[in-house]
């Protein structure tokens, strides 16, 4: 016979909800933000008026345990233009670290605070469980996420 508690905690995370915000955890590793960047695409345009550099065709980026892949990615650089100061991915991205993987419509990743911010279409998938929403915030330097919006959490015990 089930614990009634765990049946309301299935229940209550089964359920969606408006404006609901959620904790969760992503990947099995955290990403130190001073950990170098590693980027591969099609193309590259560099601004080096604005500082920006644009990768555009199936671009993979790789830092540390996590991986993006996204058709197109800016790059902000900072006014010395040395390093990395922020990252957009757009035009569909997934995201995976270990065995968890999320997609979005696009992402935004600052390096400094160590945060990608995932909107449009969120799914975060760990296992045979799933989280939709349509705004993620990833903690890669902790490894947790907060999922807002409109929630859906579908969780499958393990046998």
């Amino acid at each position: 016979m089930m614990n009634l508690r765990l049946i309301a905690a299935l229940w209550i995370a089964l359920m969606p909800v408006a404006g609901f915000s959620q904790q969760t955890a992503f990947g099995s590793a955290t990403v130190d933000p001073d950990t170098p960047v590693e980027v591969e695409s099609d193309e590259l345009r560099v601004n080096q008026d604005d500082g920006t550099a644009e990768f555009i065709g199936n671009v993979v980026i790789v830092q540390g345990p996590m991986r993006l892949a996204a058709p197109r990615v800016l790059v902000i650089y900072d006014e010395e233009g040395e390093e990395v100061r922020e990252m957009e991915a757009t035009g569909g991205v997934t995201m995976v670290s270990g065995e968890d993987a999320a997609e979005a419509q696009s992402a935004f990743y600052n390096i400094e605070n160590g945060k990608v911010r995932l909107t449009g279409d969120v799914l975060l998938v760990q296992g045979e469980s799933t989280l939709a929403s349509q705004d993620m915030t990833i903690d890669l330097t902790t490894g947790s996420a907060q999922a807002s919006g409109r929630v859906k959490t579908l969780l499958n015990a393990k046998d």
